[in-house]
């Protein structure tokens, strides 16, 4: 009787808990119906019909047991308004009466009800208490169903789309935010986005940060153990090796007066707080020994480059261009190598001279190596350094010419030894000129022949050969006033050495017998009879006017060595590059203005031109005292453009640094 009792309470127990489930997992497959439907699905989810048998929902039940609620309604609890609409209509259905599934019923479970459902089946959180929230009015739109959640990071949010998106075609990222977000990995699926405006260039970043640590990596090529010229390996005797870097580090005055050339920077990159850091790290990476920098700002240099640089061991001299001009040309070298013998600013700025009104300037320092402590009884050569900063304009060559000639004079001079000879020369800077032009083959073949050339064309910067008017270069090139013979050397009046006592001829004092202030009587003269006495009377045809003729030599004139259209120089001096990638064979490039690469920058040092055409290797000259042991090498038009030109991030100005080792030889006494 009991037995019977307990039977008739506990089956509508047992029907109502079946019902519940039913419904339940019914509300679970219509979830996942939009997923098996869609072609992302990929067979994943089968679709089922809306009212399974007992034996299928016995398990569905059983896996729900497995998985947990959390897997099923995880989306649903952290999607924003849309899904929260679907955690509603979920519930709703799970509250519904199984019997009443397709038309919408008012009888609703309580919290109790459902806190007792899940205790019963062991769950681990009980669902999120929504019943006293009021439900989202039901849109007229797509229906939205829950689909699997992405693997990848980004997209951890993306756990709802529409069903209807999802059947008629495949949901594609929007361009815009594509170009902008930086993605872990790059998609191989995705494509670029299609710039819509064809008359405008696209000016957004790309989607990654452009690497510029390896687009513009600059590699060392070392030249120490090749032989020279007449096959002896260099470095065989012992040597001072020492490295000169030449860089010009655009001047932040001359930068902002000529904005338009940088447009293609981001202003905070031009910043010279920016600037001036990665040019200090710079420095300090190449360490080198002479520091050749040319548009140096004035007020940069004082207050934080010199200092700066004499932390790091150098020592600065500076020359401001001439009158109103802020930036100017420096040379540093480190005490600890070299002992300055002297320092020589050269301005070729001369008042009232046409050809030389510019305000451009170089500097010559006569260095001195100081041999280690342990070579005693040696001696090494002073070395000569010249720094410059030649005139831009492409169409003045001929002031360019005569600039580039004041220069080698003072070279001459400071470089010149007691017997007449030169010490080792290296001559640097940024010369605004091409290779191969007149000037860059002036400098390397010692003779230019000038005459009737057009002035444009000394630099090779620009053709302007379809210019009805051009200014052509007319013989002398400079005027004598100037000092500079044609070949390029200071004009030194001869004057001769006279001794201490004069040596006068017998004729010669014979004339001042009876002159005028011969035969007048000297105050306080002791009156001697026969003596003094007497007046000298004046010899019958003796000229009187013989004494105011001056029959002396006269002084030799200054020698002007002037040649009919041709100017020369007396060193050997050879570029350190070969102005041609030996990689690719690509022209070298050591400035990009307006997009245009060219070299315009240079490192000239005392060697001899080879005239062997059959050797292999691209050193087409002869190693002297002074032997090139190394470069660092220079970088291509095309790889420049990879990195937005110059300057970008990496490197902070419109020029890239030069850079090179030396050996000279130490001799014995």
């Amino acid at each position: 009787m009991i037995a019977s009792c307990l039977c008739y309470l506990l089956l509508p127990a047992a029907r109502l808990f079946r019902a519940l489930s039913d419904v339940f997992f019914t509300c679970r497959k219509n979830a996942f119906l939009a997923k098996s439907s869609s072609p992302q699905g990929e067979g994943k989810f089968a679709m089922a019909p809306r009212d399974p048998g007992q034996e299928e929902c016995e398990g569905l039940l059983q896996q729900w047991r497995e998985e947990g609620s959390n897997q099923v309604l995880s989306a649903v609890s952290e999607s924003p308004l849309v899904d929260k609409g679907l955690a509603q209509s979920s519930l709703a259905l799970l509250m519904d009466n199984p019997g009443e599934q397709d038309a919408a019923s008012e009888d609703k479970w309580s919290s109790r009800q459902l806190s007792d459902l899940w205790a019963a089946e062991n769950l681990e959180e009980p669902l999120p208490e929504v019943i006293g929230e009021e439900p989202l009015p039901e849109a007229e739109g797509p229906m939205w169903a829950a689909v699997p959640m992405q693997t990848v990071p980004q997209y951890a949010d993306c756990a709802v789309l529409p069903v209807g998106a999802l059947a008629a075609q495949q949901w594609e990222e929007d361009p815009a935010v594509l170009a902008w977000s930086i993605a872990p990995e790059p998609m191989a699926q995705e494509e670029a986005p299609v710039w819509p405006f064809e008359s405008l260039g696209q000016l957004q970043p790309p989607p990654m940060e452009i690497p510029y640590h390896e687009i513009l990596r600059r590699e060392w090529e070392d030249f120490s153990a090749r032989p020279d010229a007449q096959g002896l390996e260099a470095g065989d005797g012992p040597q001072f090796q020492f490295t000169l870097m030449s860089y010009n580090i655009l001047a932040q005055d001359l930068m902002q007066q000529s904005s338009e050339l940088y447009l293609h920077c981001h202003p905070d990159i031009l910043n010279w707080n920016y600037r001036f850091a990665n040019l200090l790290q710079e420095f300090q990476h190449w360490d080198p020994d002479i520091l050749c920098l040319q548009e140096v700002q004035e007020d940069h240099y004082w207050e934080q480059l010199e200092p700066s640089l004499r932390m790091m061991g150098f020592t600065c001299f500076y020359k401001r261009r001439t009158r109103c001009k802020t930036d100017g040309c420096a040379v540093c070298y480190k005490p600890t190598r070299f002992h300055l013998r002297c320092a020589s600013p050269v301005e070729y700025f001369r008042p009232g001279l046409e050809l030389l009104n510019r305000d451009n300037v170089g500097l010559v320092l006569l260095l001195q190596p100081l041999v280690p402590e342990g070579l005693d009884q040696v001696s090494v050569p002073p070395l000569c350094v010249a720094n410059t900063h030649v005139l831009y304009n492409p169409r003045r060559g001929d002031i360019k010419l005569a600039q580039m000639a004041i220069l080698l004079a003072e070279v001459d001079k400071v470089a010149r030894l007691s017997d007449g000879s030169h010490c080792p020369i290296i001559l640097c800077g940024d010369l605004n000129s091409v290779p191969n032009s007149p000037l860059y083959n002036f400098i390397r073949d010692r003779k230019l022949q000038y005459h009737g050339m057009p002035a444009w064309k000394v630099s090779g910067q620009e053709d302007f050969s379809h210019q009805l008017y051009q200014r052509k270069l007319q013989v002398p090139l400079w005027p004598s006033s100037l000092g500079i013979t044609d070949c390029c050397q200071y004009v030194t009046s001869y004057h001769p050495k006279r001794s201490e006592r004069c040596n006068y001829s017998r004729d010669f004092l014979l004339r001042f017998r009876f002159c005028d202030i011969a035969c007048q009587r000297p105050v306080g003269l002791v009156l001697m009879e026969g003596v003094t006495d007497t007046k000298p009377e004046w010899p019958a045809g003796w000229a009187k006017s013989a004494l105011g003729e001056d029959t002396s030599e006269p002084e030799p004139e200054p020698v002007f060595p002037r040649t009919e259209g041709t100017i020369q120089h007396c060193f050997h001096l050879t570029s350190v590059y070969t102005h041609f990638l030996s990689q690719h064979g690509h022209p070298e490039v050591t400035t990009m203005p307006l997009g245009l690469g060219m070299t315009v920058d240079y490192i000239f040092f005392s060697a001899e031109s080879c005239e062997n055409e059959n050797r292999t290797d691209r050193r087409l000259y002869q190693d002297g005292t002074l032997k090139l042991l190394g470069r660092l090498s220079l970088l291509s038009e095309e790889i420049l453009w990879a990195a937005n030109g110059l300057p970008n991030p990496l490197c902070s100005s419109d020029h890239l640094c030069l850079l090179a080792s030396f050996g000279m030889e130490i001799t014995p006494l």
